[in-house]
């Protein structure tokens, strides 16, 4: 989701409006949560969405099939939809089932569903809830553009995919079989969707886009967007030699612009590349749509609505909108975590890696600067991990990007650039989609075995607790200062010290009040972790 920098500005009116029930229509809904063990039978495979959407009177109607396969046998299946959609049949292995609708679920009973798979079509229709404060606040935004054209956005990972189509709302469960979208439009509008275009089929008024992708993907990533669009691309090579087509749907009347976002685009993704590996959908393309909100990771196709307004940095454009939704390929969308409790694995290293751009082009201070503003970011209020099992509205704050980038940039310090680059890019690298989900402990024990080092205490510290490593200056001759230290999670930390020689690095770890102090010995007063290795707090007597 949005980018940290852009998170920080916005953050209060998001608040306001997470708070603001009378205009949300689905204000009280999450995604995720504890796993349903009705649900937890049901390992969907493939979804086939097809729908008609009016943008006159604001509606959708079709038919949405699951493909599951059920590990043992059951009387019952359970799929996710907001109740504001009539369902008006359903149909299990083209056998007409029983049904009811209500609080959001639909209840398939009656029959007795053998182990093995399944195909299950809902036919339903109904008026989309419209998006109060999107990407934050989900739902439909049936805008216009400049010529009075429809420009239809979706947005739906903090209610779940459910806003606009049945489905298995938790995000432990994905896709492994891709998804097919059959989205009929009025003629002369495009449809921007995930994976491929297969093909476009118009009759006198309306015209239908079929898009497919054949990669394991996240619910809320199986959307499409509307508008007057034109295409706009140019073939990349990546890291490993393959092509792939970078494609910009482009308002028509924003075509002069295009070349600039495939610019970025392109620059970003060797970066990009060259930390976390090859781009994790080479067989599709790299796909941006420009909508009329701020943008989201939507695999394969990401949205973009910063309206070509750019940070000019050392002479190079730099937009923060491209950059983390797009690096939400790799992470949220390659690297996905298991329950929403733990979203901080994608929030925060896509956060983290907005550093690594400025790292790359402008060196070690750049970065610095870019932590620092990520450092004062973090309101420590509540541990970034709270529990499982958890919603998405029950997690998300803004230490999921801060705190968790933070981590990064501590871990980067106490374990050199040698060992934690080599580390992350492998993690990334070695990832399966189709099988790999993650928890913090799968992280910890990633990291741990991967440089030899016991580091669940950092990260312990860091995710499960608002502790912060306390540190007391105090001087005790003209030339002579003490430090005395709580909170250090583990041993042999390194910690720098600006002194009037200079930085100098020590060692330290956990101590009791019956430890000597660190001596310092310097003509000026001692700045403790000048560059903002740690999450600290200093306190000078």
């Amino acid at each position: 989701m949005r980018s940290l920098l852009t998170h920080f500005l916005t953050a209060l009116f998001t608040i306001l409006s997470l708070c603001s029930s009378a205009q949300n229509e689905v204000s009280n809904i999450s995604s995720g949560g504890k796993l349903k063990p009705v649900q937890a039978n049901m390992d969907v495979r493939h979804y086939t969405i097809a729908l008609n959407v009016d943008p006159t009177t604001e509606t959708i109607d079709g038919y949405t099939e699951v493909d599951v396969i059920l590990t043992r046998k059951t009387d019952s299946l359970l799929f996710d939809l907001i109740k504001k959609y009539a369902v008006t049949g359903i149909t299990v292995d083209k056998v007409k089932a029983g049904f009811r609708h209500e609080d959001d679920f639909i209840y398939i009973t009656g029959n007795s569903f053998a182990p093995g798979r399944h195909k299950i079509r809902i036919t339903y229709s109904g008026k989309p809830p419209v998006a109060v404060k999107p990407p934050w606040e989900g739902g439909f935004t049936w805008g216009k553009d400049k010529a009075g054209n429809p420009w239809i956005a979706i947005n739906d990972q903090l209610q779940g995919a459910k806003v606009y189509f049945p489905c298995k709302d938790h995000p432990s469960d994905e896709a492994n079989e891709g998804a097919d979208l059959m989205i009929t439009v009025p003629k002369g509008l495009v449809v921007a969707g995930p994976g491929l275009l297969q093909k476009v089929t118009s009759s006198k008024n309306k015209s239908t886009y079929h898009w497919k992708t054949n990669y394991t993907i996240s619910n809320y990533c199986i959307l499409f967007n509307i508008g007057k669009y034109k295409v706009v691309s140019r073939p990349y090579q990546t890291i490993l030699g393959h092509t792939v087509p970078i494609e910009f749907y482009v308002l028509e009347e924003d075509v002069k612009d295009a070349q600039s976002v495939l610019d970025i685009r392109e620059r970003d993704t060797h970066i990009l590349e060259k930390y976390f590996g090859e781009y994790p959908w080479v067989k599709e393309k790299i796909g941006i749509a420009q909508v009329n909100n701020p943008g989201m990771e939507h695999q394969t196709m990401i949205t973009y609505g910063d309206h070509f307004r750019y940070k000019k940095i050392g002479g190079v454009n730099y937009s923060d909108n491209l950059w983390h939704e797009f690096a939400h390929e790799w992470w949220a969308n390659k690297i996905t975590n298991k329950d929403w409790a733990h979203m901080w694995i994608q929030e925060g290293i896509c956060t983290y890696s907005e550093s690594l751009f400025f790292l790359d082009r402008f060196g070690e201070e750049a970065y610095d600067s870019t932590m620092y503003r990520v450092r004062v970011g973090i309101q420590n209020q509540l541990p970034i991990v709270q529990g499982e099992g958890l919603s998405m509205r029950e997690i998300y704050n803004n230490d999921i990007y801060a705190k968790g980038a933070f981590l990064m940039n501590t871990l980067r310090y106490v374990l050199g650039d040698s060992v934690f680059f080599p580390a992350l890019k492998k993690f990334s690298v070695n990832t399966n989609p189709a099988t790999d989900f993650y928890v913090t402990e799968d992280v910890k024990k990633f990291f741990n075995k991967e440089t030899g080092k016991e580091l669940s205490p950092l990260f312990d510290q860091y995710l499960l607790t608002t502790k912060t490593m306390d540190f007391t200056l105090y001087r005790v001759e003209p030339s002579v200062y003490y430090v005395r230290m709580e909170n250090i999670p583990m041993a042999s930390l390194p910690l720098d010290i600006l002194t009037d020689k200079g930085i100098i690095r020590f060692t330290i770890g956990p101590t009791t009040p019956s430890d000597p102090p660190l001596k310092i010995v310097s003509k000026t007063q001692p700045v403790i972790d000048p560059k903002e290795r740690y999450f600290k707090k200093v306190i000078t007597q």
